[in-house]
């Protein structure tokens, strides 16, 4: 294929590959070589620059600027694949093998994978996104809550929206925080159930276990019939499953 640019011919056969800042050379490279990452160019002076490769998956990182939080960050990059699971599953084998456990919190750490999501984040330890991306996502996912859905349930479906897809776990906490207070005195024991577990894992994942106990509370005091529990341990199975393993 060609293109006609003025009154030149260019052959399409680009390649497009993402620059993201890094703050340490050192410890972005061993972040990405304990994922099964390949490094290709690493240097740290005259100026920093690193390039990694995990099989056509390509990033690169250069100079961060002195004031950026990693907290903050939101450079980032795409990767379009044609099913995540198997990313996601690597990621999260290969964070077991070298931590003991699945970085959920802070950075870097991944994003959970629910059932029939279409994408996950990597954020590594410079706070970037680099977010792995069904090709086939559906066209008409709905970023603000369900419209088929109404009061806690439209709330929680709304934090999957904010955590999920945009990457921000601080506004699906103030969501469900929110929710609770309009309508946790009319929703079904299931959706108070699985807000407070919600809760409590957006909590861990923001790194703040002083929240826990008073929620921890208010779900062991749910009673739910055998029916009602087990469709909340469907709902939380992925989430489960991803915890590591004790002992």
């Amino acid at each position: 294929m060609t293109r006609l640019v003025g009154m030149s011919m260019i052959t399409a056969n680009e390649t497009m590959v993402p620059l993201m800042p890094c703050l340490s050379v050192e410890d972005t490279q061993a972040f990405f070589e304990s994922l099964g990452f390949r490094v290709t160019y690493s240097q740290a002076r005259p100026y920093p620059y690193l390039t990694v490769e995990w099989g056509r998956v390509v990033l690169h990182f250069g100079a961060a600027p002195k004031a950026l939080d990693p907290a903050d960050n939101r450079n980032g990059a795409l990767v379009m694949v044609d099913d995540v699971a198997p990313y996601h599953a690597a990621i999260v084998a290969a964070m077991r093998a070298t931590h003991g456990k699945v970085l959920s919190a802070g950075q870097p750490r991944v994003t959970r994978l629910r059932t029939g999501a279409s994408r996950f984040t990597l954020v590594d330890p410079s706070g970037n996104n680099v977010i792995f991306i069904r090709r086939d996502e559906p066209a008409e996912l709905e970023y603000g809550g369900s419209a088929a859905l109404a009061g806690l349930a439209k709330v929680l479906d709304n934090a999957r929206i904010y955590r999920d897809f945009k990457n921000d776990d601080r506004a699906a906490l103030r969501a469900l925080m929110s929710g609770l207070r309009k309508h946790g005195a009319t929703a079904t024991a299931v959706e108070r159930t699985l807000t407070y577990a919600t809760l409590i894992d957006l909590a861990t994942a923001l790194g703040e276990p002083e929240r826990i106990p008073p929620w921890r509370a208010e779900l062991d005091a749910i009673e739910l019939t055998d029916e009602e529990r087990a469709e909340v341990e469907t709902r939380l199975a992925d989430a489960a499953a991803e915890e590591p393993p004790s002992g």
